[in-house]
């Protein structure tokens, strides 16, 4: 097994942006890609390290880039000016995560009729615009993601089963706000699943969050279960 990576330009609209990808090359024949949708600092090497990880479970993983080649931010403050534009207009968020799409069913090792996403943080609201679309993609994976509805689809079916991993502390998502998504899944007919984490916050899955104050705190433990239960489910949306 030898895991190849690289990056790879495209486009939305006149914006270039740059994906980093990962697939195992003892692999002969097409298989599924994963899409992974970064946090609000933008393309990192934490959903880099993810596109491998997804590579050596056998897919390609796909690490999207939601902000522009070469953009990231370096503070909470820059972060959340990033990030901002497609909290406010969730039409050109769904643009933006469609064309990532686009782009990894022209990779020639993915089979095109196996695609998944996942994201965290701003990621894991990414995903589920995606399904919010109607796509008709296996299904997406939110981890500790936002889940402010999107204003701009009331009635568009959900084909995408969804998988929400949340941290029943995360002071982002209010208990209220997970009853209200989980309300609109049931309402748009998705295939959906929420896990609560007990005792997590925010970022759980992320080894340098530790800003209790902010709600951003690693979890070792609900991070395994999240990633083990990411696992199953994808092994059941690829079967």
């Amino acid at each position: 097994m030898a895991i190849v990576s690289n990056t790879i330009s495209y486009m939305d609209g006149d914006v270039v942006l740059e994906a980093f990808f990962a697939f195992d090359d003892a692999i002969s024949e097409r298989r599924p890609a994963v899409l992974i949708s970064h946090t609000w600092a933008g393309r990192d090497e934490f959903v880099a390290d993810k596109a491998k990880k997804m590579a050596k479970l056998g897919y390609v993983g796909f690490a999207l880039d939601m902000y522009g080649k070469g953009v990231l931010g370096t503070s909470p403050e820059q972060n959340m000016a990033l990030m901002q534009p497609f909290m406010n207009d969730r039409a050109m968020l769904q643009q933006r995560i469609k064309a990532a799409l686009l782009a990894v069913k022209l990779l020639p090792w993915v089979d095109d009729s196996k695609i998944a996403a996942m994201g965290f943080c701003f990621g894991g609201l990414c995903v589920l615009d995606l399904a919010r679309t109607g796509v008709d993609i296996k299904g997406v994976v939110s981890f500790h993601g936002l889940f402010n509805p999107a204003d701009n689809f009331k009635k568009t079916a959900i084909k995408a089963k969804v998988l929400a991993l949340h941290g029943y502390d995360d002071p982002m998502n209010k208990p209220e706000q997970l009853i209200e998504f989980q309300n609109e899944m049931t309402k748009a007919g998705a295939d959906w699943q929420v896990h609560s984490y007990g005792h997590t916050m925010h970022a759980f899955t992320n080894p340098v969050a530790n800003n209790p104050d902010f709600g951003t705190v690693y979890n070792a433990t609900a991070d395994k279960r999240s990633w083990q239960t990411m696992q199953n489910f994808l092994v059941e949306i690829f079967a």
